[in-house]
């Protein structure tokens, strides 16, 4: 390496391991999140080919219809989120849209859902996901963001 190279690192070495850790952590997190919404919107993409082009879905299950109202909303919501050039209050702002759509597919599996377990689960996903979307809500609040 290089003297520029090694003074490039400086401030990193002065960064504790805890701070290098979730530094690290955000930076995964959000390579996650956007490659994830990648796969999500090819998932969808054949998803609405799969139930409106094709027509392959019968009319008697309402639940599938609901759950793709349910991520349907999500996109629409995440879309008109503009970048405000702090990658923490974005991560929130996309991450509000998606809890939420969580919690709506919980609902429609506790609506039309029989499996014991998988109910439990949707009302853990509704509780669990409802706190997260407080929490985030109240963060956005204390960084002066809407």
């Amino acid at each position: 390496m290089n003297r520029a190279t090694l003074n490039d690192l400086r401030p990193l070495k002065r960064m504790t391991s805890h701070n290098a850790r979730l530094l690290l952590f955000a930076y995964g997190l959000v390579l996650t999140l956007y490659l994830l919404s990648l796969g999500v919107g090819l998932l969808h993409g054949g998803v609405r080919e799969e139930t409106h082009g094709h027509g392959s879905q019968p009319d008697g299950h309402p639940n599938w219809s609901e759950l793709i109202a349910s991520m349907d909303k999500m996109h629409m919501a995440m879309r008109v989120i503009k970048p405000s050039g702090n990658s923490d209050v974005d991560f929130v702002r996309l991450m509000l849209p998606h809890h939420q759509a969580a919690i709506d597919m919980a609902k429609i599996q506790l609506l039309y859902g029989k499996d014991p377990q998988m109910r439990k689960l949707a009302q853990e996903i509704i509780t669990d996901q409802q706190l997260e979307i407080e929490l985030m809500q109240h963060w956005l609040k204390q960084q002066h963001v809407d």
